[in-house]
């Protein structure tokens, strides 16, 4: 995966694949397959990396194709 794909950017954020797998309550190993693409971030982790990197990647940059039916409360915060 390129640098500028958003879980390079969180890692990078973060400090380091572990810094992240910290943060997420995953192991270094997760993280290495979201990095690689090998798997992708599960929805129950997006929120974690949105908040260790203080919003610099956001659930939106981790689901640009479905964020708006899984997170319905941020399309209405979107418009308000």
């Amino acid at each position: 995966m390129k640098n500028s794909d958003p879980v390079s950017r969180a890692v990078q954020a973060v400090g380091g694949q572990g810094a992240l797998a910290t943060a997420c309550g995953v192991s270094p190993q997760a993280v290495n397959q979201w990095v690689s693409g090998t798997r992708a971030v599960p929805l129950a982790r997006c929120v974690a990396i949105e908040r260790a990197t203080n919003g610099a990647v956001t659930r939106r940059d981790l689901r640009p194709d479905d964020w708006r039916e899984i997170w319905p409360e941020l399309v209405e915060a979107a418009h308000a």
